[in-house]
């Protein structure tokens, strides 16, 4: 009992002695600042976070405009409206014939449907917005609709571009091994292959939209480009750290991209390499016609899109940007359905038929 009362006393005794040291360091001062520098950097914190919320908080964002006066906004509009107009002309009746005309239900064409649905849905994404803020005269365009207008394009042409790779490797099975052509390229494996294309477009466009619309923006809502674009909304971020993220995607999908254009050069080195061992000219112009189109298409698209993402950038302005993005993203989907029209003979003679049963 009295040695339990000692072990009390001097568990006591320390604690006072622990209060009296602290009651000391509070009446020096030390505390007291310690605690409120603290309470200050806690403070400021605070009202940066706050700040930063405040200043990403835009309800719209402001498009580049492609001219000052109103004549020159109304050309704008009738050529716009032209080039719209022909690639829904174009693309729909090739999507019409292709459906129609059961010659025409070849792997190959099974593709170029997937393609024309793709540059549909491409073009509709950029040029309409372009034309109704043409026709009065605004700039304006939603966060909503910026983010969707992102999403969707990058959905469409990264799915465009993984569809051309595809039909890349149709050709080479179709010239390099037409013998196995029918088990390689069979109807399922070219639902699977589309699927695999439209899937890969559509992960592609999620996880950029996603990272991209997370950023916190301080640097005004001023876009330089006629349609939201990844590049012109990162440089109005204000996060360093949520801005890296988004770079090292950027550079996952052009490391892809890259992969995917190499696989393509390849397939063609081995396709000319077969084509001209042919021992009939007939055979090579045969097998001409039907990859022509397809490498015209895919240099026409690779070509805009490099050059409009690595140019130099002593060349770069807002005018140039702007003419360099209608390239890779309004004119190959235009010009698509003449491409592949020129050369393909039963796709000709089909959009004959439903021309002369159009007009009966």
């Amino acid at each position: 009992m009295k040695g339990t009362r000692q072990m009390s006393s001097w568990k006591w005794r320390m604690f006072l002695a622990i209060l009296n040291e602290k009651w000391d360091e509070f009446s020096s001062g030390k505390s007291v600042v310690h605690y409120y520098c603290s309470f200050s950097s806690l403070c400021r914190t605070t009202s940066q976070n706050k700040q930063m919320s405040n200043r990403s908080a835009i309800s719209e964002f402001l498009l580049l405009a492609f001219a000052d006066t109103r004549e020159l906004q109304l050309l704008h509009f009738g050529l716009f409206l032209g080039i719209y107009l022909a690639a829904l002309l174009g693309n729909g009746l090739i999507l019409t014939a292709v459906a129609c005309d059961h010659r025409l239900h070849t792997p190959m064409d099974f593709f170029l449907l997937n393609l024309t649905l793709l540059d549909l849905g491409c073009i509709s994404t950029t040029l309409p917005k372009a034309m109704a803020n043409v026709l009065w005269d605004t700039r304006a365009i939603s966060y909503q609709g910026c983010a969707a207008q992102v999403f969707f394009f990058l959905f469409f042409i990264a799915a465009e571009y993984f569809t051309l790779t595809v039909m890349s490797y149709d050709r080479y099975v179709a010239i390099c091994k037409p013998l196995h052509y029918g088990s390689l390229v069979g109807s399922r494996a070219c639902a699977q292959m589309a699927a695999a294309a439209w899937g890969s477009g559509f992960l592609h466009a999620v996880l950029h939209t996603a990272t991209t619309f997370s950023l916190p923006l301080c640097q005004g809502n001023a876009v330089d480009q006629f349609f939201c674009e990844i590049p012109q909304i990162l440089k109005l971020s204000c996060s360093g750290s949520d801005y890296l993220k988004e770079v090292r995607l950027l550079v996952v999908s052009a490391c892809l991209a890259f992969g995917c254009f190499v696989f393509i050069f390849f397939s063609y080195v081995l396709i000319f390499r077969a084509v001209l061992r042919m021992p009939s000219e007939q055979g090579r112009h045969k097998a001409f016609s039907t990859c022509l189109p397809h490498l015209a298409v895919v240099s026409l698209f690779v070509s805009t899109a490099m050059f409009a993402h690595l140019k130099p950038p002593f060349i770069s302005s807002p005018s140039l940007d702007m003419v360099v993005s209608f390239l890779y993203s309004v004119v190959p989907p235009a010009l698509n359905p003449l491409i592949y029209s020129m050369r393909n003979q039963d796709l000709k003679e089909a959009v004959k038929k439903l021309f002369a049963h159009m007009l009966l």
